[in-house]
């Protein structure tokens, strides 16, 4: 028999509790396993850490998925032990696994070899976002980082706002947080006055912020403090 892979979502703000965000249910299983795939180490040893792990994290087995451990032959060794029946959970550093981070080729694999895959209850900034928006929950596209130089991201910009105005899809993108700001004011120069700009940042955090309004209402106004912090961008 073969081992589970689990899902397993994080606080996406450091200072939030893990269960103020996790179920209860979430952390037996996690209590069960002793083989974790995780984005990064230490944030996989606090996060077990802060949610009261049941067992000895120094006896736990990690292996890093970053950026630097993508090869097929890196893969295959991560799920290797799920062909062996051992089960593993998989951490991201922060929010849902596999979604605008690392997982999809650990998933892709086990699914190829009949591994049985349990996504597990927890926050999504991208939902969330888009659930506070009030902009289309019906029809939303998730476009990722846009391109950072010139004309190009001028360019994206456009297409978000273009697919938005015709096909009436909130368009969602998020960029490395020390771009915030760049991006904010690319968007505000670039699009529509009437174009409605969601800013999300810092989400499930004390100091969370959620604001939507026209371009031409956020070109009257200072921008949020996003520098630096968690922020979904979303273009209706």
């Amino acid at each position: 028999m073969s081992g589970v892979l689990y899902l397993i979502p994080c606080p996406i703000s450091d200072d939030t509790a893990v269960l103020d965000v996790t179920p209860a249910a979430n952390m037996r299983i996690v209590d069960s396993l002793d083989y974790f795939i995780v984005e990064n180490l230490r944030s996989a040893r606090r996060f077990l850490s802060k949610a009261g792990y049941a067992r000895a994290i120094d006896d736990a087995e990690f292996v890093e998925l970053n950026e630097h451990t993508t090869s097929p032959a890196d893969i295959a060794r991560m799920v290797e032990p799920l062909r062996k029946g051992r089960s593993a959970g998989v951490i991201s550093e922060a929010g849902v696994p596999a979604v605008a981070d690392p997982g999809q080729q650990v998933v892709e694999l086990c699914h190829c070899y009949g591994i049985r895959v349990v996504p597990l209850v927890g926050p999504s900034s991208i939902l969330m976002a888009v659930m506070a928006s009030g902009l289309s929950g019906q029809s939303f596209a998730f476009n990722g980082y846009l391109p950072v130089k010139e004309p190009e991201r001028s360019r994206a910009i456009k297409r978000l706002e273009s697919r938005a105005t015709t096909e009436h899809q909130s368009q969602v993108a998020i960029e490395a947080p020390y771009r915030n700001i760049r991006l904010a004011e690319q968007i505000l120069r670039t699009c529509a006055p009437n174009t409605r700009l969601c800013i999300a940042c810092n989400i499930t955090a004390a100091d969370e912020y959620i604001r939507t309004a026209t371009i031409a209402e956020w070109r009257k106004e200072r921008l949020p403090d996003i520098q630096r912090r968690p922020t979904i961008f979303i273009i209706g």
